[in-house]
């Protein structure tokens, strides 16, 4: 009776195993997709684990032959070049949502960047503007046309600290390293962010628009799994939660 519960354990235990997709994810999801990966799991009984960073290095990590399901990128060219490389199904990519930039301070500044906006980067006592790498984090590229197009950026390139990924930026300006950043709307608005800072939001004709895409692996063991996370994005409760965080959503699945 002992050996056949063993077995029964140990069976249920592989089947739990496999019940659970990896996903590479931009930072900029990191609030967002966690709730959703934590309702998911509740819901279906999946496993989703998340790994974030810059979308750029991302790329680099699953071309190389990291064992990833699912690319979540900030930019859809990403997960293109992935279906270009026979890297990623092509069937499975989709536009999940637009992403947004704003200029966010701490809620301890002095600063009036909510009628001000750029203008505040000016002023003598903003001494590092932090902003995501534009080499390899397509929000620090947004926030590089969008300065440039202000006609700000070679006023400021010599301030500018660059964040490794999105999320690292807005690190730098709740700490206090920067005095100011530009970083995803997601972020600024996300449970833990409130009460923290006040943003701007940046216009959106002042950088290229940040179309998100996601994209299944062609190497994934967990199709089936990834294939169901992709649907369950496509429905109500996920489209709401992406509102939620300032997206730009497609419509839902009915």
């Amino acid at each position: 009776m002992r050996l056949l519960i063993a077995i029964l354990t140990l069976a249920l235990s592989s089947i739990q195993a496999l019940a659970q997709i990896t996903v590479a994810a931009a930072a900029d999801l990191n609030p967002a997709l966690a709730e959703m990966a934590g309702t998911y799991r509740k819901e279906k009984g999946t496993e989703v684990k998340l790994s974030f960073g810059a979308s750029g290095n991302l790329l680099t990590q699953i071309k190389n032959g990291a064992p990833f399901d699912l690319f979540f990128s900030a930019d859809e060219s990403y997960p293109q070049q992935l279906v270009d490389a026979r890297l990623a199904d092509g069937s499975s990519l989709y536009r999940y949502a637009i992403g947004r930039v704003v200029l966010w301070v701490p809620a301890s500044s002095t600063l009036d960047v909510e009628q001000r906006g750029f203008d505040i980067l000016l002023d003598p006592s903003v001494k590092k503007i932090a902003i995501a790498n534009p080499q390899h984090a397509p929000y620090g590229r947004a926030a590089e046309a969008a300065l440039r197009h202000a006609g700000l950026y070679e006023k400021v390139a010599d301030r500018l600290v660059l964040g490794e990924n999105i999320s690292q930026t807005a690190q730098f300006v709740e700490s206090g390293n920067a005095q100011a950043g530009l970083v995803a709307l997601s972020h600024a608005v996300a449970p833990a962010m409130q009460g923290k800072g006040k943003y701007w939001m940046v216009p959106q004709e002042d950088y290229p628009p940040l179309k998100q895409a996601v994209v299944m692996i062609s190497s994934t063991t967990h199709k089936k799994e990834a294939a169901a996370f992709l649907e369950y994005l496509k429905t109500r409760a996920a489209v709401e939660l992406l509102k939620r965080y300032g997206f730009s959503v497609p419509e839902e699945k009915r």
